[in-house]
């Protein structure tokens, strides 16, 4: 059974709970896991690069001397990679990296990335994280409070929780998503994830659909 920290609003340790079955006690997919996060970060490529060949190059296709009789070597126009101003050989070319995963292997990578946070203990979870306004400095002191103002924290905030979202997205060391938008690679890469009691609801309440998804899991998407 995996348990999680819970913590006040003000960042103070309150006790230990458990995680929910169903989404921290998941059989670890580290196949599942591979192919979602290559595709993501394949899905985070542009693919705009390019370099000239000698066919975009602009220069004229005249061969600048005769083949034989000069006694140099024999040269083609000035266009060839060979010579300064040529174009490239092989070079980049625009493409598209998009790499598409089947539904239900995300959603196991998903069940898979959270399983193992919530069983290596980096699941913190919060009574409430309100703010009357976007304050910055008041998260990062709750954050410090609880001990957590360090290197890669990923926060799950509730849809509704903006004043939550605008106050955490500005430190260097926090990384805040809505729960809804969470994804295998942001789970992995994350150090420690901070959660609201409401997101951690938002996160285990299934749809009513035939595979029963969770909310997060059906809407998680590495494009």
């Amino acid at each position: 059974m995996a348990k999680a920290k819970l913590y006040s609003a003000q960042g103070a340790f309150s006790k230990e709970i458990e995680l929910p079955e169903t989404h921290f006690d998941a059989e670890v997919s580290r196949g599942s896991i591979y192919y979602t996060v290559k595709a993501y970060l394949a899905n985070q490529r542009q693919g705009t690069h390019m370099a000239k060949n000698r066919a975009l190059v602009s220069g004229t296709t005249k061969k600048s001397f005769k083949q034989k009789g000069t006694g140099r070597a024999r040269k083609g126009d000035e266009k060839s990679p060979l010579f300064v101003r040529g174009g490239k050989a092989h070079p980049p070319m625009p493409r598209n990296y998009v790499q598409k995963v089947n539904k239900k292997v995300k959603a196991k990578a998903l069940l898979s990335a959270l399983t193992v946070k919530g069983q290596s203990g980096q699941v913190h979870v919060f009574e409430g994280l309100s703010f009357e306004t976007p304050k910055t400095i008041e998260f990062d002191n709750v954050m410090t409070t609880a001990g957590l103002a360090s290197n890669k924290v990923l926060v799950l905030v509730s849809p509704e929780d903006s004043n939550v979202y605008l106050s955490a997205k500005n430190l260097t060391y926090a990384r805040v998503m809505r729960v809804n938008d969470v994804n295998t690679y942001e789970l992995l890469r994350a150090n420690a994830v901070v959660i609201t009691k409401s997101a951690l609801a938002t996160l285990t309440t299934k749809e009513e659909t035939n595979e029963s998804y969770s909310i997060c899991i059906s809407r998680a998407s590495t494009d």
